[in-house]
């Protein structure tokens, strides 16, 4: 394994030894990105601060302030959220969960219909995971070995995504007691993940076929701060109340 030398924004290098990670990397460093950084960019690849990077490589740790950080947050806030329903209704079978404009969603198999009691419930699970800190942990699996380990559990949905896909190695992560299939990255624990607010449900067909099986969607939003996230949501209440006075206009 070859000495690590990394190239910052400004053009600075500084040398490291082989298998120092981005995280290692990012306590050398002083001030805020060292607190807020939850990613990195290597020569222009988004990956997760566990990377242990080698040669000289142009690297930018990513904050939840730019554009990539907040999708990485949506994408890891998805994940808990899929965590805590698994906690509150251990049938649950999980299809996809990914950032949106403006949140996150993700789509379940249940045995039976959510109601808006169950949105406050998984939310302060949620809360409860965020407590925990645990870490997000990447693992590389041959993907015939996935397909198995997917298809013992039952998640079927899961079996069939990794039947589509190319290659020959594919990728999890886990927190907690909590897997799923996922190409990441995803922030370095589920401590940093910010705001967040569980908004809806609605019905979603798989793979949006209308001949195979409805399943349940779960929409949220999070952002790095409460104040962020209260703002959106006020946001959200006005254009509401406009739409509501235009369609009384209307009527």
């Amino acid at each position: 394994m070859s000495q690590l030398t990394v190239v910052f924004p400004d053009g600075k290098e500084q040398s490291f030894a082989p298998g120092t990670s981005l995280l290692q990397v990012l306590d050398t460093l002083p001030g805020k990105v060292k607190r807020s950084a939850i990613a990195a960019e290597i020569d222009d690849q988004l990956v997760d601060l566990a990377a242990t990077p080698q040669g000289r490589v142009r690297v930018k740790f990513i904050t939840p302030s730019d554009p990539q950080g907040l999708e990485i947050m949506r994408h890891s806030t998805a994940h808990v959220m899929a965590q805590a329903v698994k906690h509150i209704i251990p049938e649950a079978r999980f299809a996809i969960g990914p950032a949106i404009e403006n949140g996150f969603y993700y789509d379940f198999d249940l045995p039976r219909a959510l109601t808006p009691e169950d949105l406050t419930a998984i939310e302060e699970e949620m809360k409860r995971i965020v407590a925990e800190d645990y870490q997000f942990g990447r693992v590389d699996m041959d993907r015939l070995e996935a397909l198995d380990h997917f298809s013992k559990l039952d998640e079927k949905y899961k079996a069939e995504l990794i039947e589509n896909l190319n290659g020959e190695t594919v990728s999890l992560y886990r927190q907690g007691d909590f897997e799923d299939l996922c190409r990441g990255p995803h922030v370095p624990t589920t401590g940093k993940i910010g705001a967040f607010k569980l908004l809806s449900l609605a019905g979603a067909y798989w793979r949006g076929d209308s001949d195979r099986e409805m399943l349940q969607r779960i929409y949220g939003t999070v952002f790095p701060t409460e104040k962020e996230l209260k703002e959106y949501l006020t946001m959200m209440e006005e254009a509401a109340r406009r739409d509501h006075r235009k369609l009384g206009r209307e009527l």
